[in-house]
C-alpha cells in the first residue's frame, strides 16, 4: 500500500508490519500484543463475497484488519471495552485507509445486542479470554489480563449475545479456545443454539497435545460436527 497517511505513534507503541497487503498494525508491548491464535482464527473463519462480520472484543483490531485481507466481506466490526485499545484499532484501521471496510466501536461485550441491531451480522469471531475470571489472576484492572481471564465477560456472555446478533438463518460464530473447555464450550454452544459445525486441534509438535482448537458454530444449524485435520505449528 501506498500514500498512507502520516501516523503519530504515542509513547511506547510500535508499528508492526502484517505482511499482508502492505498493512500495518499499532501496538504496545506492554499491552496485549496478538499472537498466533488471532492469524490461526483468520484462516479458520469463512467470510463469503457481502457478508458483515462482528469480532468480539477485537483488541487492537487485528482480526478484522486480517479478515479485511483475507476474505470479500463488505464490512467488519471490532467491538471493544477497552478504550486504549480501542483508539488504537482506530488509528491503525485509519492508516490502512480501511474506514470504509472497518468500524471499531468501544463498548461491552455483555451489552452487544443493544449495541448493534439484532440478527444483524452473518459472521461473529471471537478470540476470548481462554483462563476462568479466578484462575491464576492477579490484577483484574491490566489489559493483559483482561485479554487472558473471564474478568469483563464470560463465555456464557459471548455465547448469548452471539445468538442474538447472528442472522438467524445460517449465522455464522468462530471462536479459538483451549481444549481443556472444549466440553463446556461444546455443552454452551448447544444452550443457545449455535450448532457445532467444525472443529480443528492446533498441535505445536505432531506428537504432543492440542493447545488450541477452533471452532465453528452454526445459528440454528442441524447437529452434525466435522473435525477437520490437526495443524501441526512446528517440525523438530
Amino acid at each position: 500500500m501506498t500514500n498512507k497517511p502520516e501516523m503519530i505513534l504515542r509513547p511506547g507503541e510500535r508499528l508492526d508490519d502484517l505482511q499482508l497487503k502492505g498493512y500495518e498494525i499499532i501496538q504496545d508491548s506492554k499491552r496485549f500484543c496478538f499472537g498466533v491464535d488471532a492469524v490461526l482464527l483468520s484462516d479458520f473463519v469463512k467470510v463469503k463475497s457481502g457478508e458483515c462480520v462482528l469480532d468480539l472484543g477485537t483488541g487492537t483490531g487485528i482480526i478484522p484488519i486480517l479478515l479485511e485481507a483475507k476474505t470479500r466481506g463488505e464490512h467488519f466490526t471490532g467491538l471493544e471495552i477497552q478504550e486504549e485499545s480501542a483508539d488504537m484499532a482506530r488509528r491503525s484501521v485509519a492508516h490502512n485507509q480501511l474506514q470504509g471496510k472497518i468500524e471499531i466501536v468501544t463498548g461491552d461485550i455483555k451489552e452487544a445486542a443493544q449495541i448493534f441491531k439484532p440478527t444483524s451480522f452473518d459472521v461473529i469471531t471471537t478470540n476470548p479470554p481462554y483462563m476462568l475470571n479466578q484462575h491464576g489472576l492477579k490484577n483484574a484492572g491490566d489489559a493483559r489480563t483482561i485479554a487472558r481471564h473471564e474478568v469483563m465477560c464470560t463465555l456464557d456472555d459471548i455465547l448469548r449475545e452471539s445468538a442474538k446478533l447472528l442472522e438467524q438463518s445460517k449465522g455464522r460464530f468462530y471462536m479459538i479456545h483451549k481444549p481443556f473447555r472444549l466440553a463446556e464450550i461444546m455443552t454452551k454452544m448447544c444452550r443457545y443454539r449455535i450448532e457445532p459445525k467444525r472443529i480443528q486441534f492446533v498441535h505445536p509438535y505432531i506428537d504432543k497435545e492440542p493447545t488450541m482448537v477452533l471452532i465453528e458454530g452454526m445459528q440454528g444449524g442441524k447437529s452434525r460436527v466435522t473435525v477437520e485435520p490437526p495443524i501441526v505449528m512446528y517440525k523438530r
